[in-house]
């Protein structure tokens, strides 16, 4: 399937290889770097409130299938969706600059890390409210199904949102109605400090979505061309009419936010999941099979720091939004905007 027209790669010493691993790595790469620069944001104190949530450890399941998606498709990510706009195609720089609360940002500043948007590369919004984004994309479905012209909607969210109701809502409606929907689960194993086995019986996420008539299936996350070969199958489905539901199983390697510690797992817990981690399984995959030599992955690396270290510099030296911009986009283009209090207040004491 085509790829965005509008994605943002880095420039690298590599070529595209014949396996497209190269390229799913080099994808993961700038999510694992632009993550690792985000947590550096928030050490800084530049960063735009008091929480963020790193996807770190959750790369294949971005990039093996955002990266499949095509132009026009939508989307809807959860409080943890950083990594699945950058494999759409987003700027690294405006979003740390809107991380940080810039007016350079996609949202000019008021998104913040949990509720970035942009309607030109698909994103209907990330959101904080565990399972909130996941119904915008059955009325996303329902309106290219009338539409015709193919596009898609898949919603993003945790295993936490596995215990909410508006899922199961949405995959009925989506199952009734064979809207054009794909529902991914990325199964990090944590809701916050709750381990996924404390929470569910049927660790068999995707046959929930069997009972309401959707084409499902579970993949291990540790290598990314697996995941995109599930993904692939899916989003055919969803293209012909038959909604799908995908869980990725895969470790959250830091706490659920910045500032979590992960007192509720062991070190061999974090053992064991960190060694499933698809950065360095594909890495690995590549030196094994010679598609590029270490010389060459490590030149990658060293030119994707270097475009994610300066995503740092744009966002710190970004404007504050002015005043007068916090009615923006809330309203119609042809409502007028209301009044800010403080303006109407001046303007009261200047009569007088």
């Amino acid at each position: 399937m085509a790829k965005s027209s509008t994605k943002n790669t880095a420039t690298g010493p590599i070529g595209t290889s014949n396996t497209g691993l190269i390229d799913l790595y080099r994808d993961m790469r700038r999510i694992r770097t632009f993550e690792e620069r985000v947590g550096e944001l928030f050490v800084r104190g530049a960063s735009a409130g008091s929480m963020l949530h790193l996807s770190i450890g959750e790369e294949s399941a971005a990039v093996g299938v955002a990266g499949l998606m095509r132009e026009g498709d939508t989307f809807t990510t959860h409080h943890r969706g950083h990594g699945i706009f950058l494999a759409r195609g987003a700027d690294p720089k405006r979003m740390m600059a809107e991380i940080a609360g810039r007016e350079e940002g996609y949202c000019h500043g008021k998104g913040g890390s949990m509720h970035i948007a942009d309607m030109g590369l698909g994103h209907l919004g990330a959101n904080a409210i565990v399972g909130g984004g996941i119904p915008a994309v059955v009325g996303a479905g329902l309106a290219s199904k009338r539409d015709g012209e193919g596009a898609i909607s898949v919603a993003f969210f945790g295993d936490g949102a596995m215990q909410q109701g508006i899922l199961y809502e949405s995959m009925n409606m989506a199952a009734l109605w064979d809207l054009p929907v794909l529902f991914v689960c990325i199964n990090n194993q944590y809701g916050m400090g709750t381990r996924i086995e404390q929470a569910t019986k049927g660790r068999h996420l995707h046959e929930r979505a069997l009972a309401f008539g959707l084409a499902g299936e579970t993949v291990d996350g540790r290598d990314v061309r697996d995941v995109q070969e599930v993904a692939a199958r899916l989003i055919d489905g969803a293209r012909a009419g038959q909604p799908g539901f995908m869980a990725v199983d895969c470790y959250r390697f830091f706490g659920h936010a910045r500032m979590d510690k992960s007192p509720y797992r062991t070190e061999e817990d974090e053992t064991e999941g960190r060694a499933k981690d698809p950065v360095s399984f594909a890495r690995d995959a590549i030196l094994d099979t010679e598609e590029a030599a270490e010389s060459d992955l490590k030149a990658m690396d060293d030119e994707i720091e270097k475009e994610m270290d300066a995503t740092i510099d744009f966002a710190v030296q970004g404007s504050e939004p002015p005043l007068a911009s916090m009615f923006r986009d809330v309203y119609g283009p042809d409502e007028p905007e209301p009044e800010p209090v403080r303006t109407r207040i001046d303007r009261i004491l200047a009569r007088d």
